[in-house]
């Protein structure tokens, strides 16, 4: 694979399948050893502008488990192209750590990273992408339904970066994929274009409407995300009337396949996006996601560290 994963375009149909069947057997030799050395030794500088739950502790631990270390840059700790230019990072931090791992706002900037590092850059989450995120969710998609190709997932809520990731892997993978957002949310048609563009080689297909119901028609899986992300304040009272009808509850999920199961990336707002009851409900699989976050990055992080 590429030095660095700035985008889930960055890898090919093989890799993501590659690094899934190691996030799998991983995840299994964890649970009877404290840790794998694949990485041993190894340092990597979490380098954030954003808050995190998720993506700080899977990442922090998969390094650890793997023999490395980490070092948390918080949003007052670079000032990452104000109090110093997002190159001069890049070089600063090749002299002294293995890897690393951005959580950021523009994509430039993690694209700024990459060009600059001599060592991999991850991105963790920027307002385009969340590739880590999706090769959780396809981990996920793949325990609970054996397999990936014809997989039918329904996006419902705003286009955004984790729907970016996830309708570029399933033009990749073969899955058959329907986005629901209210007029004006669609996600942006470069990555609606490069999906279609993979699709007819892997038998994929992606559909973009205006209506959960249509969406969540024989769906395996139905997936959502908050209304407003970081960034968005502003926004959220008129997000919140645009998008009323888009709230994945009990009603929502009966149109779907009987077997369904709701996928959420977290955190959530309770009672917005989604109710407590579907959330909290048999259905959700949103904690296996969250757990298969530090297994798929363990993965990832394996491969780019490897000594």
């Amino acid at each position: 694979m590429t030095k660095d994963l700035t985008s889930i375009n960055d890898l090919s149909k093989e890799e993501i399948l590659g690094l899934l069947d190691m996030a799998r057997d991983l995840k299994q030799q964890l649970k009877t050893k404290p840790r794998v050395p694949l990485a041993d030794g190894a340092m990597a500088a979490l380098v954030f502008e954003k808050p995190s739950l998720r993506t700080r502790v899977t990442f922090e631990t998969a390094v650890r488990q793997l023999g490395g270390s980490a070092v948390y840059l918080g949003p007052t700790d670079i000032g990452l192209g104000q109090r110093e230019t997002v190159p001069d990072v890049a070089r600063n931090l090749s002299r002294w750590v293995d890897c690393i791992i951005a959580r950021v706002f523009e994509e430039d900037k993690i694209t700024s990273l990459a060009e600059n590092a001599t060592v991999p850059v991850i991105n963790a989450l920027s307002d385009s992408e969340h590739p880590c995120q999706i090769l959780a969710d396809l981990l996920t998609v793949l325990e609970h339904r054996g397999s990936l190709e014809g997989s039918r997932i329904a996006w419902v809520g705003d286009g955004n970066n984790v729907c970016n990731s996830l309708m570029l892997a399933s033009g990749m993978l073969g899955i058959r994929l329907r986005v629901a957002t209210p007029k004006g949310f669609e996600p942006p048609k470069p990555y609606v274009d490069k999906a279609l563009e993979y699709a007819p080689s892997t038998g994929a297909s992606i559909e973009l409407g205006y209506d959960p119901a249509e969406a969540v028609k024989d769906a395996d899986f139905i997936y959502t995300d908050t209304w407003t992300s970081m960034g968005q304040e502003e926004e959220a009272e008129q997000r919140r009337r645009l998008f009323s009808r888009f709230q994945v509850n009990a009603d929502l999920v009966a149109k779907a396949d009987k077997d369904v199961k709701v996928m959420h990336c977290l955190p959530a707002h309770r009672g917005e996006e989604i109710t407590d009851e579907v959330l909290d409900g048999p259905r959700s699989v949103v904690l296996d996601q969250a757990e298969n976050r530090l297994h798929a990055q363990r993965a990832l992080l394996a491969v780019l560290l490897k000594k």
